[in-house]
C-alpha cells in the first residue's frame, strides 16, 4: 500500500498558472482561427485582381472558404488528414460537375448532381472525416456545373486546392514551434477537471463533474491516440514521453477520483490539490519552481485516497511501464441507414435541382448546394440546422446589403471578405447561424466579382428557405425516427459496455480494467450526446421517447460502484 509523504503546507496554484497550462477553459474567441480565416479568403482575391484571373481567384476563395470551414483547433495531424480528403473530395466533385456542364445538357447535370448526393451519403455517416469529405463532394459537383470556367478543364480544380492548401499551410505552420502544445493542452485539461470533481465531491455537482472529467478524458485520449501506441521514441521527442506519461496516469487519476465520488464524502483541500499538484509535476512550466513539491499531507484511509496517493508516488517516477486502454471502435450506425441518407439526399437534391430549373431563378445552383449543407444529421439536429441556415442567410443578406450602400470598392469589398472570414471562423466555433451569415456573405462579394451585379438577395433568402423545406419534409416525412433510432442503438452499445465492465472487472488486470472502464464511460457519454440530439428532433405525435437519460444514468452509477468495489479489492490485495 502506498503511504502519503507529510510535507509543508502546499500553497493553493496560482490561477494564471492553471489558466497559462489549459486547466481552466477559456472563453475567448478562437482569434487565431479567425486570423487566418481573415488571410485565407482575402489573400486569392487580391492576386486575382492584381492579375487579372478573377474567375480562378474566386475559385481559390471558394476553396479557401471550404478550407475555412473545416479548421479547428485539433491536432495538427488531425486538421491536415480533414483538409486533404476535403479537399480531394472537392475537388473530384468540380471536376464532375464542370464536365456535365460542359456537355451541355442541363439533364446531364441534374443525373450528375444526384449522383454525386448518393455517393455523398453512402460515405457520409462512415465517420467526421467521410462525413467532411461527403459533403465536398458534392459541393464541388454543385459549384463546378454551376460556374462557368474559362480554360482547360483541370484550371478550376488546381485553383480551388490553392484555396484549400493555402488554409492547410496556414493552419500547421504553428506546428513548427509548438508541435505538441494541443496534446498539453488536452492532457492538462484531465487534471484539472479531476480537481474541479474532487472539490464536488460530497455535493449536488459532484455527478456532473464527473462527467465533465469522462469528456476530459475522452478528449485527451483522442487527442494523444496516435502517441499512444507502442514503439521506441526517437530522440529529441522527451516532451512527447511526458506527455504519454501524463496521459497514462491520467487514466488512473479518474479511476481514483471516480471512487472517491462515489464515496460521497467531503474532501480536504490537501486532497483536492493532488490532481493540480500532479500536472505541474509531469508537465512543469518553464521556470515553475514547484515541479519537484512532495506529496499533500492527508492519510490514505480509503480505497478511494490509497488509489490517489499511489498515482501521486507512481507520478515521480522516471517512466510508467504499464500500456495505455485501448478502446474497442465506436458503434456506428450500419448500412440501412446509410443507404436510407444516401437515397433521401439525392432525392432531396433532385427535388431542389428541378426546383431551379422550373423557377429558372439566378444563381439556381444555390438549391442544391443549400440542401448539400442543411442535410447533415450527423452534425446536429436536421431542424435546427435548417433554422439556423435560414437565420444566417437573413442576417448575411441584410448586412451586405448594407456594405453594398457605403462602398463600391473592389479593395474595400475584399476587407469585408477578410472580416467576413474571420467571422465565419468564430461561428464554425461557436454557432452554425454565425457561420453562415458570414459565409452568405463572402459569397455575394465572390459573384460581385464574377461581374454578376444582378439583385440576388431576394433570391439568395427564397432559394435557402425553399432548400431547407425541402429537406425538413423529405426528412420527417420518410425518416423522421432517425435520431430516436441513433439514440437507441447508443444507448444498447454503452449499457453493454457497462455490463461488460461489471461482469469482467473483477478477473482481469489493472490495464485490462482501466481499458473496459474508460470504453464504458465513453460510450455512456456518447449516450447522452446522442439522447440529447433526439430530444431537440420533432417526435411523430402519440410516441413518447425512452427516457435515455435515466438508463445512462442507472448504468454509469452502476460503472462508478464496479470502479470502487475493483480498488477495494486490488488493495486489499496489497496492490
Amino acid at each position: 500500500m502506498t503511504r502519503a509523504v507529510r510535507a509543508r503546507p502546499q500553497r493553493p496554484l496560482p490561477l494564471a498558472w492553471l489558466r497559462h497550462a489549459g486547466l481552466v477553459p477559456l472563453t475567448a474567441l478562437p482569434r487565431a482561427a479567425a486570423a487566418r480565416g481573415a488571410v485565407a479568403l482575402a489573400l486569392p482575391l487580391l492576386v486575382g485582381v492584381g492579375t487579372g484571373w478573377t474567375v480562378l481567384s474566386v475559385i481559390a476563395a471558394v476553396g479557401a472558404l471550404w478550407g475555412v470551414g473545416q479548421d479547428g483547433a485539433d491536432p495538427y495531424w488531425s486538421r491536415v488528414r480533414r483538409l486533404a480528403w476535403m479537399g480531394l473530395a472537392a475537388a473530384l466533385g468540380l471536376i464532375a460537375g464542370e464536365l456535365a456542364l460542359r456537355s451541355g445538357p442541363s439533364t446531364v447535370v441534374t443525373v450528375c448532381l444526384v449522383v454525386a448526393a448518393f455517393v455523398a451519403g453512402l460515405i457520409g455517416l462512415r465517420g467526421r472525416v467521410a462525413s467532411v469529405a461527403g459533403m465536398h463532394l458534392l459541393l464541388g459537383a454543385v459549384i463546378g456545373s454551376g460556374i462557368p470556367v474559362p480554360g482547360p478543364w483541370w484550371h478550376a480544380p488546381l485553383a480551388l486546392l490553392t484555396g484549400v492548401a493555402l488554409v492547410l499551410v496556414l493552419s500547421t505552420t504553428p506546428w513548427l514551434w509548438r508541435r505538441y502544445r494541443i496534446e498539453r493542452a488536452a492532457v492538462l485539461a484531465v487534471y484539472g477537471a479531476a480537481a474541479e470533481a474532487l472539490a464536488a465531491a460530497g455535493t449536488p455537482a459532484a455527478e456532473g463533474a464527473r462527467r465533465r472529467l469522462t469528456d476530459a478524458l475522452d478528449h485527451a485520449h483522442d487527442v494523444m491516440a496516435r502517441h499512444l501506441g507502442p514503439g521506441p521514441r526517437r530522440p529529441g521527442q522527451a516532451e512527447l514521453v511526458q506527455l504519454v506519461r501524463a496521459s497514462h496516469l491520467a487514466v488512473r487519476l479518474g479511476e481514483a477520483v471516480t471512487t472517491l465520488l462515489w464515496q460521497a464524502r467531503p474532501l480536504a483541500p490537501t486532497v483536492t490539490n493532488v490532481p493540480l499538484l500532479m500536472a505541474r509535476r509531469l508537465l512543469p512550466e518553464r521556470g515553475d519552481t514547484a515541479a519537484g513539491a512532495a506529496a499533500p499531507d492527508f492519510e490514505p484511509d480509503s480505497p478511494g485516497l490509497r488509489a490517489l496517493a499511489a498515482v501521486y508516488a507512481a507520478a515521480g517516477h522516471d517512466r510508467v511501464d504499464e500500456p495505455a486502454p485501448r478502446f474497442p471502435a465506436r458503434a456506428r450506425t450500419g448500412r440501412p441507414a446509410h443507404l436510407r441518407y444516401a437515397l433521401l439526399l439525392a432525392l432531396c437534391v433532385l427535388v431542389a435541382q428541378l426546383c431551379a430549373l422550373a423557377l429558372d431563378s439566378p444563381r439556381g445552383y444555390w438549391l442544391p448546394m443549400t440542401v448539400a449543407f442543411i442535410y447533415k444529421p450527423d452534425f446536429g439536429p436536421v431542424l435546427g440546422r435548417a433554422l439556423h441556415r435560414c437565420v444566417g442567410t437573413v442576417i448575411g443578406v441584410a448586412a451586405i446589403g448594407a456594405v453594398s450602400l457605403l462602398t463600391d470598392s473592389t479593395y474595400a469589398f475584399i476587407g469585408v471578405v477578410a472580416a467576413f472570414g474571420a467571422l465565419m471562423a468564430v461561428g464554425v466555433h461557436h454557432h452554425y447561424a454565425v457561420a453562415t451569415t458570414a459565409l452568405t456573405a463572402v459569397v455575394f462579394v465572390l459573384l460581385d466579382l464574377l461581374g454578376d451585379h444582378r439583385a440576388l438577395y431576394g433570391p439568395r433568402i427564397v432559394d435557402t428557405a425553399l432548400a431547407a423545406a425541402v429537406v425538413l419534409v423529405a426528412h420527417f416525412a420518410a425518416w423522421p425516427e432517425s435520431a430516436a433510432d441513433r439514440a437507441d442503438e447508443q444507448t444498447e452499445a454503452a449499457l453493454g459496455a457497462a455490463r461488460r465492465y461489471r461482469d469482467l472487472a473483477p478477473y482481469v488486470g489493472p490495464a485490462e480494467r482501466q481499458g473496459l472502464r474508460r470504453a464504458a464511460y465513453r460510450e455512456l457519454a456518447e449516450a447522452r450526446r446522442a439522447a440529447a440530439h433526439a430530444r431537440r428532433e420533432p417526435s411523430r405525435p402519440g410516441r413518447p421517447l425512452p427516457d435515455w437519460e435515466q438508463a445512462v444514468t442507472t448504468a454509469e452509477q452502476l460503472c462508478d460502484a464496479v470502479t470502487a468495489r475493483s480498488l477495494t479489492g486490488s488493495h486489499a490485495q496489497g496492490t
